[in-house]
């Protein structure tokens, strides 16, 4: 029975919502009125979700839920099923665990379908937009092999661990994009309002300026004049490039040049490779064909080079090649990780040397970014400190001057 979300009056008079199984909207209306409410509002879940279609993603009505969220709901299942707890027992059980209307809906929904004697695979295809198509192939792998809560619990691992690693890279920006910030602000208004204020002195000065302080007068004069049109310069040119990037042809473009950048280059790499060696590691150790969890774990690489290499990788293990030597034609990926997948081919823990991979990319990602972000609050200060000292400078020259003609 499909799961509806209904929204009742009592007799009270109190709005209540909540989620009701049902054959159809009029049989979720008429339990809702035995069980004493009025019904005010009945919606299908699925329908309400939008079940994957294209125009409802396009318009963005298709919202996926927190990666926490989905790490629990998947943790809580796991224990569960290992428990010895059916699975659509299991699902009512977190549905009421969750503590969240909208994804209670969503849980009680996917438990409509396994009642229907449909797989929990194809049930969280309904979702796609919430459940990745990883996520659905390690769950139809585990339900084949019979170990779904063992896939459930590295599942829960891989979701967890992808969010920890945002957040530490998240966290690691964040300070630098402050003081940036932070900096431009102070040194826009250091030469739109006080160096204005400050040069009003000069112009009663009948004497030739520095070269320094006509370039600061300069300056600030073209900030106070064209400020808001550099601004909103900047602003078109930020929202022309984004437009641009739609194009499939621009966006290979601006990988590949991000892939030539130093530092930056490392970092897309490393990220994208620690993305990619986890999924096929995961997929590979839930019994997923080696051809298939390579054009699955594609779908998670946002560098389109990389991506690329992996799509002519599968085209080449399904004629026979090796997965190392396919993936080391393109030479972008790191040799370190060639060299554990091709360990893991020749000693059959492929699996193994994946995990092993993904880690050693994402502790090199930590402690790139951890150096760069530590070299650049000094640098910052420098660079801070030198415009500081120029527009200093600037404004005492004319009066040191001042002080020689008068003595």
């Amino acid at each position: 029975m499909p799961a509806f979300e209904y929204q009742v009056v009592d007799p009270a008079g109190k709005t209540k919502k909540g989620v009701i199984e049902a054959d159809t909207a009029r049989h979720a209306r008429s339990l809702l009125r035995e069980q004493g409410g009025t019904p005010v509002a009945i919606e299908e879940v699925a329908s309400r979700e939008g079940g994957g279609d294209a125009r409802s993603t396009s318009w963005g009505l298709n919202r996926g839920i927190a990666t926490p969220d989905l790490a629990l709901m998947t943790r809580q299942l796991a224990t569960l099923i290992q428990s010895g707890i059916p699975l659509e027992e299991a699902l009512l059980v977190v549905s009421e665990q969750m503590g969240k209307s909208r994804i209670e809906s969503i849980v009680m929904a996917i438990r409509s379908r396994v009642l229907e004697g449909h797989s929990f695979a194809v049930a969280l295809a309904d979702f796609p937009h919430i459940f990745s198509e990883l996520y659905r192939a390690t769950v139809e792998a585990g339900e084949q092999t019979g170990y779904l809560d063992r896939v459930l619990e590295r599942l829960a691992d891989y979701t967890e661990a992808r969010q920890k690693l945002q957040q530490k890279i998240g966290v690691a920006l964040l300070y630098p994009v402050m003081i940036s910030i932070v900096a431009i602000l102070v040194v826009t208004a250091l030469l739109a309002y006080v160096v204005p204020q400050v040069v009003q002195v000069f112009d009663s000065i009948d004497q030739q300026l520095p070269a320094l302080t006509v370039g600061l007068i300069a300056t600030s004069d073209f900030i106070v004049d064209y400020g808001l049109y550099l601004f909103l310069a900047l602003a078109v040119s930020t929202l022309l490039f984004k437009v641009a990037l739609r194009s499939e042809v621009a966006r290979r473009w601006y990988h590949r040049l991000l892939l030539k950048i130093p530092l930056v280059g490392r970092v897309v790499r490393g990220s994208n490779t620690a993305r990619f060696t986890r999924t096929l590691s995961i997929l590979s150790a839930s019994g997923v064909p080696v051809l298939e969890a390579l054009k699955i774990s594609s779908k998670v690489v946002t560098n389109l080079p990389m991506k690329e290499i992996i799509e002519r990788a599968a085209k080449q293990v399904s004629e026979g090649g090796a997965v190392h030597e396919s993936l080391n034609q393109g030479k972008i990926f790191p040799p370190m990780t060639i060299h554990l997948i091709a360990s893991g081919e020749a000693s059959g823990k492929l699996d193994d040397m994946l995990q092993r991979a993904s880690v050693q990319q994402e502790e090199e990602l930590e402690s790139l970014i951890a150096g760069m972000t530590g070299l650049f609050e000094p640098l910052m200060i420098l660079v801070m400190g030198g415009i500081v000292l120029t527009i200093v400078v600037a404004i005492l020259l004319p009066i040191f001057d001042l002080n020689q003609l008068v003595q």
